[in-house]
């Protein structure tokens, strides 16, 4: 069974990548000759995307091939539909400008046009000159007529149509080296236009088109190469150095730095070895690994990614929906002015032939190309810039409404800090060295799957530090553990573990006033003690843990208030006296805390009726406060599923310094779609006054909408350069490097069970 025949059966569209747009009325053609198709049930293309979703509501036995269908629809509105296989893009090779398919024939009518010209000049030879110009007429114009006429099949008055009509018009009045200029300009503007927005598209496309197609499996001990899309979740695969990883997975044997670039954005390689997870599209480094694949190739992080980036590229900014709409109007309302000209010239003046020559005018200018192009490819590119800097984009309705946030809250725990408790200090007493401190904890805590536990096994792990072995180790719910180190015990907890065990409160008091000096900065105090005979108890030192503020986030704060950002606010489950030193810290100008996700959402609310709002966040608790935001920022690969869900924005590289690029960005984008929708404005208005007066001729006319049409454009494409702000790139992976002093991994390494008094 074809995929075609299969998707009807199943009820999933067919997707197809399509090629050769070059305007959204080439998009609006493509939709309207689809979707007469029989058994078609809705064609809906994305003009950025260039991509064409199929809905099927039936399946005709009659049709050998639905896909052949549509295919052959699609050429014959002049244009190329290459259907997806197994979920994946087409491969659409890059095809030199020069052989571009719509190139041939304008620089066939050019030289045609050229040589007329030259005859009519030197000689006096008129119908040699004619013969020339009809013949860059026919096949410059040719392209051009046969998609007039496919739209004109659906009833849509497109620019093909409207330049078809014109050259017809100036031919029919003898202009024949106007005519034959007018094919000329148009279709050697609209190729040039066409190859470069293809050229963003195809940018964007070699971004994510990363994760190899074929994958190295061990399956009953031999390895043999299989395609990607047969991986299911089990599988274990092997990835040589310098390879792509085929599919996301966890390592199970190896160690090795790897280039997360595709998923973050991130360039600098992060250490992983056994227990790590690992994505697909992503670069191995020197070591050779083996990887038990948990991911269907169709539910990646990087399909994920693939998909986010084209609803993103098919959903119109509001900026667009409002001159789609103007468009919509205005075309038809030029086209009947046209029309009214042209008969009121013939009926009350002398000299009709000139005012059918205006309303010729006036159906070139009718075109609404330079308006319709100016916000998608903005869009487009602004998407594509933030993508390749790890910051997925929904929406260009994001971006807009991102322009205007000027209040940003922020979730504490696991936005503005690591979300993992890290050793901040060792305080030992009575002679002892925090190394003594620090291992017997170690060892009475390698057996706990608590966060402080595993903080403090993951510091003596950093500091090298041999841990000697507990023969025994008991959770103690509320207060702490107890184990046996080398035959004494040893007990780590809160200063209630202390007192249970006989210590008086005059030896507690060095503990206590640590711990209450501690606090104040949110950190959590876990006391060691050795108890080396009944009834005698050592305190030996006390090991603050606390969560650690990102680094940076004070210097990217200040930078967002020098992009407008005019207030923060830190919104946190956590107690008030941990979250308002955070909040000082960075120079929060107000702290919520003890809030529950609903009273967040709340809070959003509130904050909204000052001026929009941008959430930042990455848990379930965040989810409903996210939702509410005008702008939901996600933080990427540490955040829950249904946080990135509820999010507008999704920052990959769970680095903040991303808020400033995406605020920064999505001002930028305002500004130039702004830029785009003026000129293009300014230039017909003015067209449409200079020809009713007669002051516009055809191949004038031309050149003004092909013209805008090529600066808008290139206007747009300026959004793909971006800079990212000064410091971004080495800020996330040290993060992770340094969050516990050692690497990821070995903060996961030890399990257990433990329960820790905060």
């Amino acid at each position: 069974m074809s995929s075609a025949t299969s998707s009807a059966v199943t009820g999933e569209p067919i997707v197809f990548d399509i090629a050769g747009m070059d305007c959204g009325d080439c998009a609006r053609s493509v939709e309207r000759v689809v979707g007469q198709l029989p058994g078609v049930s809705t064609a809906v293309v994305s003009f950025g995307a260039a991509t064409l979703n199929v809905g099927i509501s039936e399946y005709d036995s009659g049709i050998a091939d639905m896909e052949r269908v549509i295919e052959r629809a699609v050429d014959r509105a002049g244009y190329t539909a290459t259907p997806r296989t197994a979920g994946r893009r087409a491969i659409l090779a890059e095809i030199p400008w020069w052989k571009n398919r719509k190139l041939t024939p304008a620089a066939i009518a050019l030289v045609l046009w050229l040589g007329a010209g030259s005859i009519q000049i030197l000689s006096s030879f008129n119908v040699a000159s004619i013969a020339m110009y009809l013949a860059a007429i026919v096949i410059g114009g040719f392209p051009i007529a046969s998609v007039a006429v496919t739209s004109l099949r659906v009833m849509r008055l497109d620019m093909n149509v409207l330049m078809t009509i014109s050259v017809i018009g100036a031919v029919a009045l003898g202009d024949w080296s106007e005519a034959g200029l007018v094919v000329v300009l148009f279709a050697i503007g609209t190729t040039l236009q066409g190859i470069t927005f293809d050229r963003t598209r195809r940018a964007i496309r070699s971004l994510l088109d990363v994760a190899p197609d074929e994958a190295q499996v061990v399956r009953s001990g031999v390895e043999i190469t299989v395609p990607v899309s047969s991986l299911v979740p089990g599988d274990r695969i092997v990835v040589r150095p310098g390879d792509r990883i085929p599919a996301d997975g966890e390592i199970e044997q190896g160690r090795s730095a790897i280039v997360q670039a595709a998923i973050t954005g991130e360039s600098n390689p992060i250490e992983k070895e056994r227990g790590d997870t690992v994505f697909a599209g992503t670069i191995n480094g020197a070591g050779a690994l083996t990887i038990r694949v948990t991911s269907l190739s169709s539910e990646t992080v990087l399909a994920g990614i693939v998909h986010l980036v084209e609803e993103a590229q098919a959903s119109k900014a509001p900026s667009q929906q409002l001159v789609d709409r103007f468009a919509a109007i205005y075309t038809p309302a030029v086209v009947a002015l046209a029309a009214v000209l042209a008969a009121g010239g013939y009926l009350f003046s002398d000299d009709g032939s000139s005012w059918l020559y205006r309303s010729l005018v006036l159906l070139v200018i009718a075109c609404p190309c330079a308006l319709v192009i100016s916000t998608p490819v903005s869009i487009v590119s602004a998407i594509g810039a933030a993508t390749r800097n790890g910051i997925l984009v929904k929406g260009g309705a994001a971006l807009e409404d991102m322009s205007r946030v000027t209040t940003i809250a922020i979730d504490k725990t696991g936005t503005l800090t690591i979300g993992r408790p890290t050793v901040t200090a060792i305080i030992p007493f009575d002679g002892h060295s925090p190394n003594d401190v620090l291992g017997l904890a170690a060892a009475a805590e390698r057996s706990s799957e608590h966060p402080l536990a595993r903080a403090v096994v993951a510091r003596a792990l950093h500091d090298n530090l041999m841990a000697p072995q507990a023969d025994s180790f008991e959770a103690l719910p509320g207060r702490g553990v107890r184990a046996s180190v080398n035959g004494d015990q040893v007990l780590v907890g809160s200063e209630r573990l202390l007192r249970e065990a006989g210590v008086r409160d005059y030896d507690l008091a060095e503990v206590i006033d640590v711990a209450d000096r501690f606090a104040a900065d949110g950190g959590s105090a876990l006391a060691v003690a050795r108890v080396s005979s009944p009834g005698v108890v050592q305190v030996l030192g006390t090991i603050v843990v606390s969560d650690r503020l990102r680094s940076g986030v004070p210097t990217i704060v200040s930078r967002l208030r020098s992009a407008g950002i005019g207030r923060l606010v830190v919104l946190t489950g956590d107690r008030q006296a941990v979250a308002d030193p955070i909040g000082a810290s960075i120079g929060a100008d107000e702290v919520r805390a003890n809030l529950l996700p609903g009273e967040k959402a709340s809070v959003i609310q509130v904050l909204r009726q000052r001026g929009p709002v941008a959430m930042v966040g990455d848990g379930v608790n965040d989810a409903p406060a996210l939702a509410r935001a005008d702008v939901g920022i996600g933080m990427g690969l540490g955040g829950t599923d249904i946080a990135l869900d509820s999010a507008d924005l999704v920052l990959m590289r769970d680095d903040l310094s991303g808020l400033e690029t995406i605020v920064r960005l999505s001002q930028r984008t305002v500004a130039v779609i702004r830029q785009n929708v003026a000129l293009s404005l300014a230039t017909k208005l003015a067209a449409l006054l200079l020809a009713s007066f007669g002051f516009v001729s055809l191949w004038i006319a031309i050149l003004v909408d092909v013209g805008t049409s090529l600066v808008v454009t290139l206007n747009g494409l300026r959004l793909a350069r971006l800079e990212e702000p000064e410091g971004r790139g080495a800020t996330a992976s040290s993060e992770i490097q340094s969050s516990c002093g050692c690497g990821p991994a070995h903060e996961l390494e030890h399990g257990g069970a433990h329960s820790h008094a905060a």
